[in-house]
């Protein structure tokens, strides 16, 4: 039980902040008196603090001040200026998560004036607890704080540490923007059937179990894509003739250069905040 006993504080109470709160609370890692949550608006400090017995504030640094760990998960326009909020205001030993994204190892290091910082990339499914959370470490974090960092992350389903920090980018180019992709393609779907004759109600309903099952079954089988997707292509089939125009439409190219497109924005988003810090007087 490594966040036994310690106190976290959530500087940002938005959605993923939330899905955050929730899966620690829904699985007893720890109990709502222990977490703390900030934010501008006086209507979600009293709805999170309503929905879940957290003690939501409106001071950063307060919420800060006597929390092990320190969860950022604002918006990226907001972190510079919570990083000149918090610089040089956390102790030695407090852990900083972010969920920022683009945010660096670098940029938060210089920023706050801390050493000890884990980037995080959680996704959308997180709110389900279904979530996958690529994320990497500073020299600086001991074992002790891998673990709680590996606790509170897998609070929002799977996590994987990465040694490199780069492939954080990455994965918020891969796992983290894609559910987009996976919605736009429902989306697709969705319109399809509707256009062949079937309401939207069971249009959606048919897609979801879809891509549900076949998720699932794709994870359960341990098989090869390339494998499951021939199991289902017969000879002169239904799926051959729906393949050959998804290739002839070279969606394996469209989508390769959207998640690397995602991937440049990632990078660019970093680059950006270091060019800010790098300004400031």
């Amino acid at each position: 039980m490594p966040l036994s006993g310690k106190r976290l504080a959530f500087i940002g109470g938005g959605t993923m902040a939330e899905a955050m709160i929730r899966g620690l609370l829904d699985k007893h890692l720890v109990p709502p008196s222990h977490v703390l949550v900030t934010g501008p608006r006086r209507e979600r400090r009293a709805e999170l603090a309503k929905a879940y017995g957290v003690k939501a504030l409106a001071s950063n640094v307060e919420a800060a001040k006597d929390a092990h760990v320190v969860v950022l998960s604002v918006k990226p326009q907001m972190l510079p200026a919570v990083t000149r909020e918090l610089s040089g205001k956390l102790d030695d030993g407090q852990l900083v998560i972010s969920i920022v994204a683009g945010a660096t190892l670098r940029s938060l290091r210089e920023g706050l004036a801390h050493a000890a910082i884990v980037r995080a990339m959680p996704n959308t499914p997180a709110q389900v607890g279904m979530g996958v959370t690529a994320w990497c470490v500073t020299t600086a974090v001991d074992g002790a704080q891998q673990d709680l960092a590996k606790a509170i992350l897998g609070a929002l389903g799977e996590e994987i540490a990465v040694d490199d920090e780069n492939l954080v980018d990455m994965a918020t180019a891969l796992s983290g923007t894609g559910p987009t992709y996976v919605f736009l393609l429902m989306e697709a779907l969705v319109d399809a059937g509707v256009h062949l004759g079937f309401s939207r109600r069971v249009a959606e309903e048919l897609v979801l179990r879809t891509v549900e099952g076949s998720a699932l079954f794709a994870r359960k089988s341990g098989r090869h894509l390339a494998e499951l997707r021939n199991m289902v292509t017969s000879p002169g089939g239904t799926s051959a003739a729906a393949i050959y125009q998804l290739e002839k439409g070279a969606l394996r190219t469209v989508l390769s250069k959207a998640v690397y497109a995602a991937y440049q924005r990632t990078r660019e988003l970093g680059t950006a905040a270091d060019e800010r810090r790098e300004e400031r007087p």
